[in-house]
C-alpha cells in the first residue's frame, strides 16, 4: 500500500484526484494539504511513500516545498496546471507530471512507475538493513539552484565537490550548486557507496574507473567520465584496505 499525501491549494483539485483513485486498492490516502507550510507538518507525521504535488500555490510553490525536505524526498507526482513548456523552463528531470485535469489512464501509469521504484528500494532495505536511515543508490535527491530544479537518483551523481559553503553535485551534463556541506552530506551517504577522498571530493565507488599513485603517498582516482580526484593521503589508506589494493 502506497502511502499518499495530496498537496494542493484547490480543494476541487484534491477532490478531483480523490475520486479517481478512491477504488485502487494499492494507494492510501493518508493526509491533504492546501499550502507548503501544511504539507510540511504532515509530511513529518505521516512520514508519506508519494506525493501528489501542486508547483504553484499561495506562499511557497511545490517546488520549494521539496527543497526544504531534509533527507529523504518521498516520491513525487506532479500534478500542474503548466504546460510541458513551461515546466522546461524549470529544467525539472527525471520527475513525472501531470497536467490538470488529470487523466485517470495517465496517474495510473505514473503511480505504476512509482510501486515499481519503491519495491525495489524495500529490497535493498532487506539486503542491507544496517544502512536504513542513510540513503541507498536508488532514492531521489532533489535538487534546486537557482530557478532550475531536478530530482535525481543519488547513484546518478557521480561527484560532489565543495565551493565554500556550497556544494557542486556532478550528473549527466548537470553541475548545480547547493548550500550543503560535504560533513552534512557524509553523514547521509553509505560508505560503500560514497568515499570521502579529500576534505573537498566525495566520489562514486561505482564511478570509479581507475586509481593511480600519486604524490606523497596519496592516490588519483579517475572517474568514468574522465573526470580526476585526489584522494588524500590518509584517505589513501582507507581506499586501498576498501578495494583490497
Amino acid at each position: 500500500m502506497i502511502r499518499t499525501l495530496i498537496v494542493d491549494d484547490e480543494r476541487l483539485a484534491r477532490q478531483e484526484v480523490k475520486n479517481i483513485i478512491s477504488s485502487w486498492d494499492d494507494l492510501e490516502i493518508v493526509g491533504e494539504a492546501g499550502n507548503a507550510e501544511e504539507a510540511l507538518e504532515q509530511i513529518d507525521k505521516l512520514d508519506p511513500d508519494l506525493l501528489l504535488l501542486d508547483i504553484q500555490m499561495p506562499g511557497k510553490t511545490g517546488f520549494e516545498l521539496l527543497d526544504e525536505i531534509e533527507g529523504r524526498a518521498p516520491a513525487v507526482i506532479f500534478i500542474t496546471a503548466y504546460d510541458e513548456y513551461a515546466l522546461k523552463a524549470f529544467d525539472v528531470n527525471a520527475l513525472d507530471y501531470l497536467m490538470k485535469p488529470v487523466e485517470e489512464a495517465r496517474l495510473r501509469d505514473a503511480v505504476d512507475k512509482v510501486k515499481a521504484r519503491l519495491q525495489k528500494k524495500r529490497e535493498e532495505e532487506e539486503k542491507a538493513p544496517e544502512a536504513q536511515g542513510l540513503l541507498r543508490p536508488t532514492d531521489q535527491v532533489f535538487l534546486k539552484d537557482g530557478e532550475k530544479c531536478w530530482f535525481v537518483e543519488l547513484q546518478n551523481i557521480r561527484l560532489f565537490e565543495s565551493e565554500g559553503n556550497y556544494v557542486r553535485v556532478y550528473f549527466d551534463d548537470s553541475r548545480p550548486l547547493i548550500l550543503k556541506s560535504l560533513n552534512a552530506l557524509t553523514e547521509r551517504l553509505s560508505e560503500r557507496d560514497f568515499f570521502r577522498a579529500s576534505r573537498k571530493h566525495i566520489v562514486n565507488m561505482k564511478w570509479i574507473d581507475k586509481v593511480e599513485t600519486w604524490f606523497n603517498g596519496g592516490l588519483l582516482v579517475i572517474l568514468k567520465d574522465g573526470t580526476k580526484v585526489e584522494v588524500s593521503r590518509r584517505q589513501s589508506v582507507k581506499l586501498k584496505e576498501m578495494m583490497a589494493l
